[in-house]
């Protein structure tokens, strides 16, 4: 075992695979679960098995009953404890021999005193409202059951934005009294038209938006409306005011939605058709939005227009039915990040459910019938950085009341508040004193004997003040605290930890958020076109996910420490890590970065580079061997076997760093420039009298690659920065634009070029094989926000695409690389892919491009990305450049630059030899200052 000592400071920032670590734990967790438990526990495994988890949420819950109960679905007989009901129902309703029944349904069959709460607070929004029972009946449109989400399904709409639709295409209808309410209803029988092509005499069920504007405060159910178009609108041009037409004076009342105005203002414009309607219900609130039902006034005759015309008023008249479908999918009144988030919490629910506890799952569904506020309040504080607020800061437009909305929050356990807390632990005390101002932290000190200048900083004051009162003095503290900062809220462990598992299931990594739909609705990011066809689960059972997120708990509180210097949780961490991981565990499997033993490994590999930074080769070398043992079919094993050869070789072990660098050759899964930097090892260790024999890659390797000095003044030439020139223009510059001026020369060549490293390689590659990346292969696109499938990175993309991608090759073969560039260029322009940048290179700059490389060329450095994307997809040279004959045929160069004192990578050799037995150009430029060598 390793040995655990004190060590020199370090710059933690460099250490390799840090960045790596940090993208993969995305958004660090507010509350870690397991932190006690892993900071304290012996070093075992920690991840509590799926029982022993029900059976901690069991004892939360008030009261159980023993005795046998009848289940709704089978009719047989259930012992009365709550984890056995859970277990029999979940194997029923998987069975589908009868019904399936809704959540509520099941909760009203009186299991349990805990399942009775559940069914009241169901009817929180009832207690609070004086509506008729017919707007009663309006209200429950906005409750949108979780079993009904079985028939929604994804579907991408013209500007690539995600929601959610009926597979049937059909809208939701109630029936109230005479009249049907529903995007295909008709207000007369005998006019009936099925066709969402037509809206003649169709009832639009829709809001008024935007009350704030309103010149009518008082409203009532009944009352008529008309539509009037506003498009000299700032916000909008497409805006469409709601005015009453019952009293004399026109006055407005508000607007129609965005994402129905859109449309239904070009009916308006181009065909001059107008609508009424009437209100429907009238809430409590002035300022929220307002149920109407709106209606074409007068029949559409399609036979007086013209054939282009009608194509265009039924296309029109379709995305008027579907922005009134898509409006009922919705709860009544919804913001869009407020039905993002439901609609986020609904999918993964849907498609996870065995991920979840019975207690979670209710818990997570009771959020969607929680009043509008309260879903409002809770995405916005979670989305805030916290953990702890003032209620007296907070404040949204679109939240009507804050004192009701974390009342109702508060009772359903989304939220904790200092109300209903004597007393907090230190950590909360230490979190809700950093939303003091430093005038107020100064104010609390006075009252202490601690002496606080003004030009201490705000950790210090809190630092100062937590050590003047100590733990027996803490209650103290916290009212003084509350004295200035009122009453404090903050999201409950418990939903914080449910809600952050469901953004990591629904875009399957951390660096995503809620921000990713922002993102889609503004038009900033639009997503290709793919299709999602899941038959596999990414986490087959409830184990397997408990223990990845333990893992990424491991690894935020292995960068935590490294960020506070905390040598003794770095070390614990790696050890954690390495007890944990095992060769059941490493197993290969398809997408294994979603492995528990995986994220180990990360932490593990950077414990190798914390051991290193220290000198401390012993101890890397052992984490190292036990990653090699445990990981068999990883591509990472050419780095692992890299570093333990040039570690042994700083103990002074030179007999096994070469025999380390030799069986690292004969592994198939070192490659690339890990292959190559082993193979200049053992030609560099290996010399006589070690051994005799040359190895066969000897010539190939130590070939010369072709040099080109270029001169520069230089402006700065220090150890450790980036060496900075002046250009043959007089301007500053990098050494790789200075490179671009010397080839642009006529000493140079006159080459055109730019500076892109792997981006243009990428860049070309995407389009090129763009519709081979995103072709119907199961189980790698599982939801509408990724930019490349999940196994681009791995073995299997080539495998499970190899017909389709040696077709594609063979037409680049063939020289028919340019038109699909150009075609895949015009169809696809400004959507997300991996590895594209539509900015940094222009279409003309990628046709010459493909053009003077040649087809051979190109169709084998398609292969090359195809089979091992994230070995080749680094380390490509500086500078691509061409220059045209006048027959239109062209050549291309590869240019490595370095500036003094600059080396080559392995990989960057790897690269220019493979572009050199390829037949391309390839060679080094070395930019030096005057009169050195």
């Amino acid at each position: 075992m390793m040995k655990i000592r004190s060590k020199s400071s370090t710059n933690r920032t460099m250490l390799t695979g840090r960045e790596s670590l940090i993208r993969l734990i995305g958004k660090r967790r507010r509350f870690l679960p397991n932190r006690q438990s892993i900071l304290s526990d012996p070093i075992q495994s920690v991840v509590k098995d799926e029982n022993e988890t029900e059976k901690s949420l069991e004892e939360r819950s008030s009261g159980s009953d023993s005795d046998m109960v009848t289940c709704p679905v089978c009719g047989n007989k259930v012992r009365g404890e709550e984890y056995m009901i859970n277990s029999h129902l979940d194997a029923c309703l998987t069975r589908g021999t009868k019904r399936k029944l809704s959540q509520q349904t099941l909760l009203q069959f009186n299991f349990s005193p805990r399942s009775k709460a559940q069914v009241d607070q169901t009817n929180l929004d009832d207690t609070k409202s004086n509506l008729t029972s017919h707007d009663k009946d309006m209200t429950d449109l906005s409750v949108v059951d979780i079993d009904e989400t079985n028939s929604l399904t994804y579907e991408s709409s013209s500007s690539d934005n995600v929601s959610l639709v009926y597979t049937d295409g059909s809208a939701e209808i109630l029936v109230t009294d005479d009249i049907i309410i529903g995007g295909r209803s008709t207000v007369n029988d005998d006019e009936n038209v099925n066709s969402d092509d037509d809206i003649s005499g169709k009832l639009l069920a829709t809001f008024i938006v935007g009350r704030r504007y309103s010149e009518e405060e008082e409203l009532h159910t009944g009352n008529n409306v008309s539509l009037c178009r506003d498009p000299e609108n700032i916000k909008d041009s497409n805006a469409i005011k709601v005015l009453s037409a019952d009293s004399g004076c026109i006055k407005v009342l508000g607007y129609i939605p965005r994402e129905l105005a859109e449309h239904l203002s070009k009916l308006m414009d181009t065909f001059g058709i107008s609508f009424e309607g009437r209100i429907m219900s009238v809430p409590e609130q002035s300022r929220v939005v307002v149920p109407i039902q709106i209606w074409c006034q007068e029949k559409i005759s399609f036979s007086e227009l013209e054939d282009e015309k009608v194509k265009v008023l039924q296309s029109l008249c379709r995305h008027v039915i579907n922005a009134v479908n898509l409006g009922e999918t919705a709860p009544l009144g919804m913001v869009k990040y407020q039905q993002n988030f439901c609609l986020l919490l609904q999918e993964v629910l849907r498609s996870t459910p065995h991920v979840f506890t019975h207690d979670e799952k209710t818990f997570l569904e009771k959020f969607l019938l929680l009043s509008n506020d309260s879903q409002r309040l809770f995405i916005r504080l979670y989305t805030r950085k916290g953990p702890w607020f003032r209620m007296s800061s907070i404040s949204y437009a679109e939240i009507l009341d804050n004192q009701l909305a974390v009342k109702e929050l508060s009772e359903a356990g989304y939220i904790c508040s200092t109300e209903t807390t004597s007393e907090l632990h230190k950590d909360d005390l230490e979190q809700i004193l950093k939303i003091l101002t430093v005038g107020e932290l100064r104010e609390m000190l006075s009252a202490t004997t601690k002496k606080c200048s003004h030009s201490s900083r705000k950790q210090e004051s809190i630092s100062l003040l937590l050590s003047s009162y100590g733990d027996r003095s803490s209650s103290l503290l916290y009212k003084m605290i509350l004295e200035k900062t009122g009453t404090c809220i903050r999201i409950s462990s418990a939903a914080d930890s449910l809600v952050w598992r469901v953004e990591r299931l629904f875009f399957c990594n951390g660096e995503q958020d809620l921000s990713a739909f922002l993102l889609v609705d503004l038009g900033i990011v639009k997503y290709p076109t793919y299709n999602c066809i899941v038959t596999d689960q990414l986490f087959s059972s409830r184990n397997d996910l408990l223990s990845y997120e333990e893992a990424l708990e491991v690894a935020q509180i292995m960068d935590e420490s490294l960020e506070e210097d905390d040598s003794s949780k770095v070390l614990r961490c790696i050890a954690i890590s390495i007890s944990h991981i095992s060769s059941y565990a490493a197993k290969a499997i398809k997408f294994s970065c979603f492995s528990a033993s995986w994220v180990y490994s990360k932490v593990v590999l950077l414990g190798v580079s914390f051991f290193e930074s220290e000198r401390r080769y012993t101890d890397a070398i052992d984490l190292l061997k036990h990653l090699l043992l445990n990981f068999a079919k990883d591509r990472r094993r050419g780095y692992w076997t890299l570093r333990l050869s040039i570690d042994l070789e700083h103990l002074g072990r030179v007999n096994e760093s070469l025999s380390v660098a030799e069986s690292g050759l004969d592994d198939p899964w070192v490659r690339a420039g890990s292959r190559v930097s082993l193979q200049r090892r053992v030609l560099r260790l290996g010399r006589p009298p070690r051994r005799w024999k040359i190895p066969s890659y000897s010539e190939s390797v130590n070939r010369k690659i072709p040099e080109v000095h270029v001169q520069g003044r230089p402006i700065n030439c220090k150890t450790g920065t980036k060496s900075r020139f002046y250009g043959e223009d007089g301007e500053q510059c990098g050494v790789e634009q200075l490179a671009l001026q010397y080839y642009a020369g006529e000493d140079g060549g006159q080459w055109q070029g730019v500076h892109s490293e792997s981006g243009i390689w990428l860049t070309v590659f995407g389009l090129l094989m763009w519709d081979v990346i995103f072709s119907d292969v199961p189980n790698v696109f599982l939801t509408r926000f990724q930019t490349s499938p999940l196994d681009l990175d791995t073995d299997y993309f080539y495998e499970a695409r190899k017909s389709i991608i040696e077709q594609l090759l063979s037409k680049i073969q063939e020289g028919m690389a340019e038109e699909i560039l150009i075609t895949s260029w015009e169809s696809h322009f400004g959507t997300s892919c991996r590895g594209v940048n539509w900015n940094r290179h222009s279409l003309t700059e990628l046709r010459a491009v493909v053009t003077c490389i040649g087809s051979g060329c190109m169709a084998t450095i398609c292969r090359h990305l195809a089979q091992d994307y994230r070995s080749w997809s680094s380390g490509m040279p500086d500078l691509l450049l061409w220059r045209f004959h006048s027959d239109y045929s062209g050549e291309a160069k590869l240019v490595e630059v370095k500036g003094p004192r600059d080396r080559l990578s392995e990989q960057q050799r790897a690269w220019l030899l493979f572009f050199m037995d390829s037949g391309f150009n390839a060679e080094v430029c070395r930019v030096n200052p005057p009169g050195s060598k």
